[in-house]
């Protein structure tokens, strides 16, 4: 026979905005946890005091038989969104989300590889969940029969607004346990709600402004000699490139994996990263969590590994600090200290589809007492900690890829990806990570045509991580050559927006605002119809970005209130409507926001050194004056972290007169700046 327990919910503050409560008796192992969330206090202090979003006695809590039922209050015209990265939808009011790491999202369950049991309202508030156990959230898909909605019944077979998911009036959330920790933000918009999470979660990662460049990873079994004529025909054709990625073919034995130089393919691996790094080139090298018994660390990290293998290899127990030590240790002797930048931790996930399951069972053990369920949903962020950490250590910034994250990912720098390859999905994801804390790269691997070549391309060059990923495909930017002009041109105009970008990644760090961002997080939701929104973005703040696929040459773009301008032409379009866009291939339609300021760079090969100060562009789009803050730092150590860096506020005035002035602030003298000689474009 099943128990009932009500439970009362006593709230503690956390910071302005952000409320916390403990229900029952919480598993110590959660996200928070797992990381040490380090909420960024100072930053919250400065937000205004909002107010609690509902009654608190609307929420209702029961434990029953073992499960947590969490209520709380929905509106009528309420949207819901987050939930982590989603392909499927950006609204999810109406659905239930079972949110569960898995590597294969295909059906719109909420199961994905980085589920977020973190969810925002378009009334202004959000909730948050934390706990290592898979949460299922109804998100008004269930109806209790004393809803004050329960009442309106229709008839299927007569009344032609039947519906087959009636309107709720709550949010209903079921946890596992006895227990668990829920925390609920406020704030003025949605934005504001989505920012206060990101800097409780210790503001967002701050990449190195190489990690911004492009990245191109190898095929997968090229050899060190290859891989460098690969990388001298990327100089040779102009193209831009930082970062050359290295996939499983690196490793003396993968599936599972060594963490081992291949003797036969990379005979003096510090020659070959040192020669890389001599023509710019960072190196980010592949790996899965699953160590090869071939492995060195193999002995020392079995007996601290998890009570199942994935494919022969074990899995170690990384909450373990003793398992996370022997990883560092070898990580920076065989690697970080001959000079690679950074890591692509691959299948972190687990899949479980019918005809290709691996992963290890949710019943599996743990020296560390979790349990397999708790270690899949919180792998990946283990993962991300620990690898960050080693670097952290050394005072350098990584920027790496990851397949798998939950809640508190905000200040980790990894970026998420996918074996799936749907290019709306991926654009929709972009949307959607935004939501929750997370970044996401639309990454290209191949395409059926010239055409959606140059249409993914456009959008990866928009996105946190612009990447060619050619390790199965052994595609090339060059591969369709009737576009390679186009191609080209995409990845310098991303060569030149780096300025733009990081400035935009230092206030996700500072403020919590996410670089790239969905409409819903840009417009006032109560006028328009930008929830919906889930194919085209804002990429920093004046930038809208309205991505074509495949062979179109045309599309509806919403802008929101206002005057925009075309990036390229300066054609003037006025906001608050849907307008209808033409485009050819050459070109994806990006609109810059009245007063926008936009600083660029040349179009340089590579990212240059610290110490190496590069000139500016400064761009003011339209008929009134603007402003933007400019991220000034050494770009690779942890000095900002200790106030090593500066904002240089970029102003244009528009005078009486018309004509336009600009102006860059200045800087005490001995301050090394990262920019030199600055010049001024005024477009309207």
């Amino acid at each position: 026979m099943s128990t009932r327990q009500t439970k009362i919910l006593n709230w503690s503050k956390k910071a302005p905005g952000i409320w916390s409560s403990i229900i029952g008796s919480p598993e110590a192992f959660t996200p928070f946890s797992a990381i040490n969330v380090k909420p960024a206090l100072q930053a919250l202090k400065k937000r205004e005091n909002t107010p609690f979003p509902f009654n608190p006695d609307s929420i209702k809590v029961d434990i029953i038989s073992s499960r947590i039922i969490i209520r709380l209050p929905l509106k009528e015209d309420e949207k819901i969104f987050g939930f982590g990265l989603q392909f499927m939808r950006i609204n999810h009011r109406g659905r239930t989300r079972y949110l569960r790491v898995n590597s294969d999202p295909k059906i719109d369950t909420g199961e994905t590889h980085a589920p977020v049991p973190f969810y925002v309202s378009s009334r202004n508030y959000g909730v948050l969940i934390n706990t290592s156990r898979i949460v299922t959230i109804y998100c008004g898909s269930c109806v209790r029969k004393d809803s004050k909605y329960s009442s309106i019944i229709r008839d299927r077979n007569t009344d032609p607004l039947w519906t087959a998911t009636p309107i709720s009036d709550s949010v209903e959330i079921m946890i596992p346990g006895n227990g668990v920790e829920i925390f609920i933000f406020s704030g003025n918009t949605v934005l504001d709600v989505v920012e206060r999470y990101n800097l409780y979660c210790g503001g967002g990662a701050l990449p190195p402004r190489w990690g911004l460049g492009f990245w191109y990873r190898m095929p997968t079994n090229f050899n060190a000699e290859q891989i460098i004529r690969e990388a001298e025909e990327l100089r040779k054709r102009d193209f831009p490139c930082d970062v050359i990625g290295l996939e499983p073919g690196w490793h003396s034995k993968s599936y599972p994996t060594s963490y081992e130089w291949s003797k036969e393919r990379f005979p003096q691996p510090a020659e070959f990263i040192d020669k890389l790094r001599s023509k710019g080139f960072r190196v980010n090298l592949w790996e899965n969590p699953y160590v090869s018994p071939s492995s060195k660390i193999y002995p020392k990290l079995k007996p601290l590994s998890g009570s199942h293998t994935v494919w022969g290899g074990i899995v170690p127990d990384y909450s373990l600090p003793e398992a996370r030590e022997i990883l560092k240790a070898q990580h920076t002797r065989e690697h970080i200290s001959l000079g690679v930048s950074g890591y692509k931790l691959d299948e972190c996930d687990g899949s479980e589809l019918t005809d290709n399951s691996w992963i290890f069972p949710a019943h599996a053990t743990f020296p560390s007492g979790h349990d397999g369920e708790q270690m899949r949903q919180v792998y990946g962020l283990i993962l991300q900690k620990m690898i960050t950490d080693i670097f952290h250590e050394r005072n350098i910034r990584t920027y790496g890829l990851v397949r798998a994250s939950t809640a508190g990912a905000s200040s980790l720098p990894y970026v998420l990806y996918s074996d799936l390859y749907d290019h709306r999905q991926f654009v929709r994801a972009l949307c959607n990570s935004s939501f929750s804390g997370l970044l996401w790269t639309p990454e290209v691997r191949e395409a059926k045509s010239s055409e959606e070549w140059v249409r993914r391309i456009q959008v990866a060059c928009f996105s946190p991580l612009a990447m060619l990923n050619a390790w199965s495909s052994q595609m090339k930017p060059w591969s369709f050559p009737e576009v390679e002009p186009i191609v080209r041109k995409y990845i310098k105009l991303r060569m030149q927006l780096i300025p733009y970008f990081y400035s935009a990644f230092a206030r996700y760090h500072f403020d919590g605002t996410p670089p790239f961002r969905a409409m819903a997080l840009e417009d006032d939701l109560s006028k328009t119809d930008a929830a919906e929104i889930d194919d085209q973005y804002m990429a920093g703040d004046s930038i809208l970005v309205a991505p074509l696929f495949g062979s179109e040459r045309a599309r509806e773009v919403f802008l929101p209130e206002g005057i925009w301008y075309d990036f390229e032409t300066g054609e003037r379009f006025r906001g608050g409507q849907v307008i209808q866009v033409s485009a050819g291939l050459e070109k994806i339609p990006l609109f810059v926001r009245n007063g926008g300021i936009i600083p660029m760079m040349p179009a340089l090969s590579h990212v240059p050194q610290t110490g190496e100060p590069v000139p500016l562009e400064i761009r003011h789009y339209g008929t009134v004056s603007g402003n933007f803050k400019l991220f000034d730092d050494d770009g690779e150590s942890y000095a900002y972290e200790k106030g090593f860096y500066r904002w240089r506020i970029l102003e244009v005035k528009v005078l009486p007169d018309g004509k336009k002035q600009g102006s860059i602030s200045k800087v005490e003298d001995g301050w090394n700046s990262s920019y030199g000689r600055i010049t001024w474009k005024f477009i309207e």
